[in-house]
């Protein structure tokens, strides 16, 4: 498919048909493809808890303002954050290493201007790990269209209570769900509402 139809025909799906699903191996394709996604120095700091029992999605339910799409999606996405996605700890670091011919001091040079830029303060810490996990979560329904899957983000959510339901580290930050499976076809979508296009929303500087 390509990528002008991708677009323009993904849709966020109100309704899912509960007897159709998402097979771990469909998930694992999307998730791969995905995660072409781009991330600052490609640290890729991020993590995905796929939610697909009965009991976890009703415990994501009740935290997602009872939301029928939880219960009803084949899988639903947690998509997880790393605020300090920067540090030392990240395995990230040893590839780029390689990456540059075992220079260590290009290594040093990004580590640092990493910490600076992303690990300077809370702000900027927070900002890092939902901007890059943003870039995933698009890439993941794009990804899923590819596989013929459809989709809808989440951010209406107890995001404080999805951290300690799901077990969250306490630097990783719960970005938003999204929900996978087949549109329930008996229902009607409401019409593709319009677009700001780009005469309204940019400005050549």
């Amino acid at each position: 498919m390509d990528t002008k139809t991708l677009l323009t025909e993904r849709r966020s799906v109100n309704f899912f048909d509960t007897s159709k699903s998402v097979s771990d191996e469909t998930l694992q394709q999307i998730v791969d493809l995905a995660v072409f996604a781009p991330s600052a120095f490609n640290l890729q700091p991020w993590r995905i808890i796929a939610v697909k029992s009965d009991e976890r999605k009703e415990q994501l339910f009740n935290l997602a303002n009872k939301q029928d799409k939880v219960r009803e999606a084949s899988v639903v996405l947690i998509i997880v954050g790393n605020k300090e996605g920067y540090s030392d700890a990240n395995p990230v670091w040893g590839e780029m290493l390689q990456t540059v011919g075992g220079n260590q001091a290009v290594v040093d040079g990004a580590k640092q201007a990493a910490a600076y830029l992303y690990g300077s303060s809370e702000e900027r810490k927070l900002k890092f790990a939902e901007s890059n996990a943003g870039l995933l979560a698009m890439s993941l329904m794009v990804a899923a269209q590819e596989f013929g899957v459809d989709s809808h983000p989440m951010s209406g959510l107890d995001f404080d209570g999805i951290h300690a339901a799901f077990g969250l580290e306490a630097a990783e930050t719960v970005v938003m769900t999204i929900c996978l499976g087949s549109a329930d076809t008996t229902k009607t979508l409401y019409p593709r509402r319009p677009r700001r296009g780009f005469n309204e929303i940019a400005t050549i500087v």
